[in-house]
């Protein structure tokens, strides 16, 4: 049986407009700036800089349609996009950036990759067809660390289906080993014991540098577990021994890689969207300039409708062409005006979470940032959580103490001993320097850690002592351990 029924329900839908919003909130400086590029050149109606004020016609953004209504261009009022205003009124709105704030030139860096640059040193060795080949895939393997990490079995077989090379383990190898003589010394190791051994050896035979291959050839795990009483006792030597072979082995590079790849790889800038300034004693907070673009409606598409306004015989090729300019105007509006809207909820944001966090911005302490959530700024600034985090989760600010990411001061709370919340980064600085002033002989346990912050006043347990190391990059206390 068929029926019908009315039903009211309340129902909350973000427009097109929004989404765009704050996808345009999210992006940071340099994000933003191609994001602007591509709508400059997929809309014509819309222009950057300054433009003279003069007989400029402004128009109004009146006349709303719905996505599934149709209209004609008749039913489109022109008026309502032209005035007889002489300046529009977004043009009387300063915003006090300036488009030199920021210098807007990117260096790029360019130079020859890692692997390119141990092949050009293959230049200089003899080897057949076969054993070129070989090694020009070796060299492929090597990750930017300087590690071939696979088994030459694997290269075996990849060689024959791949490049069609059937050859034998022992080639292989012997063409490795010509491999690992190439500079940076240790490169081409399958293994981190391969590669400090590689380079141990590249260096002048010393008493110290003989004990050291020792260690890492027959107790290399002894050695990586720190157990130095067993190495003592293994190799038959005093503990002056013992530490100068370990001297050795920590001037060694473990990412042999790293030294020519990581000067030669291309830095990404970061550009801070903020900059708060300490002026007279009080903060001063700026919105980066190149997040504050110029930007005005084309002359040209207004002076277009008023051509079409005056027309006395109206073509359908000119009814086309008043859609397409009615399209374009309504998009340069809005896009005006979100980047308006953006530049309001940065400042907002920024400036709300600069006065929550006003002590540690004076100061520079991070044991003064307070415990700060996403929600704190939220109810503060009237918006909503979601906009909050993508301004805090994208954006930079520079600050008289270095440019950090804007989440790095939000930090959850916990409870002193007497009842105060303390931020969790303030812990953890407490610990951290705890342990770099600990006596390295004897580092100090999670449970000795956890005594001393309960003495400071920090009643914390040993699994979320041993939680907070682990965040900070600290080991356990047995892998800390010097002699």
């Amino acid at each position: 049986m068929l029926k019908q029924h009315l039903q009211f329900k309340l129902s909350q839908k973000l427009s097109p407009q929004q989404i765009q919003l704050m996808k345009l909130i999210q992006l940071p400086t340099q994000a933003f700036e191609q994001r602007l590029k591509q709508e400059l050149e997929e809309n014509p109606a819309l222009e950057s800089g300054k433009e003279e004020l003069e007989n400029i016609d402004e128009f109004e953004d009146d006349y709303e349609v719905n996505d599934n209504e149709t209209i004609e261009a008749e039913d489109i009022n022109v008026d309502d996009y032209l005035s007889d205003d002489e300046i529009p009124d977004y043009r009387t709105q300063a915003n006090n950036y300036s488009s030199d704030d920021e210098e807007k030139s990117v260096p790029y860096a360019a130079g020859t990759s890692f692997n390119q640059y141990l092949l050009n040193q293959m230049n200089t060795v003899y080897l057949n067809d076969e054993e070129w080949a070989i090694a020009e895939f070796l060299i492929g393997s090597i990750d930017e660390s300087g590690y071939i990490r696979r088994p030459i079995s694997d290269i075996l077989d990849d060689l024959a289906f791949t490049q069609n090379i059937y050859t034998e383990e022992k080639t292989i190898a012997r063409v490795l080993s010509i491999v690992q003589e190439l500079d940076p010394p240790g490169v081409g190791a399958r293994s981190l014991e391969e590669s400090l051994m590689i380079q141990l050896k590249r260096k002048e035979l010393t008493p110290s540098i003989e004990l050291a291959i020792e260690i890492l050839k027959k107790s290399f795990d002894q050695f990586s577990k720190k157990h130095y009483q067993k190495l003592i006792q293994k190799h038959n030597i005093d503990e002056e021994e013992l530490k100068a072979a370990i001297s050795e082995i920590e001037k060694l590079n473990p990412k042999p890689g790293g030294s020519y790849s990581g000067n030669n790889r291309i830095v990404e800038h970061v550009v801070p969207d903020f900059s708060i300034r300490i002026v007279d004693g009080e903060l001063e907070l700026s919105l980066n300039g190149r997040n504050a673009p110029e930007l005005h409606v084309s002359r040209e598409y207004n002076n277009m409708l008023k051509g079409y306004k005056e027309s006395q015989e109206k073509s359908k090729a000119q009814k086309d062409t008043v859609m397409f300019i009615k399209q374009k105007l309504d998009a340069a509006k809005w896009f005006i005006d979100a980047i308006r809207q953006r530049q309001q909820t940065l400042f907002v944001t920024m400036n709300a979470i600069m006065q929550y966090q006003k002590e540690y911005f004076l100061s520079g302490d991070e044991r003064n940032l307070r415990p700060m959530i996403l929600k704190d700024i939220a109810d503060e600034i009237k918006m909503d959580v979601s906009t909050v985090s993508r301004v805090a989760n994208s954006k930079y600010v520079d600050t008289p103490y270095g440019t950090k990411l804007i989440k790095e001061y939000f930090s959850e709370s916990m409870k002193n001993e007497q009842g105060e919340d303390v931020s969790t980064k303030e812990i953890k600085k407490i610990l951290e320097t705890v342990i770099k002033n600990e006596v390295k002989r004897k580092p100090l346990t999670d449970d000795k850690l956890a005594a001393i912050l309960k003495e400071k006043g920090y009643p914390i347990a040993r699994r979320t002592v041993a939680k907070y190391r682990e965040q900070l990059g600290i080991p356990v206390a047995r892998l800390r351990k010097e002699i």
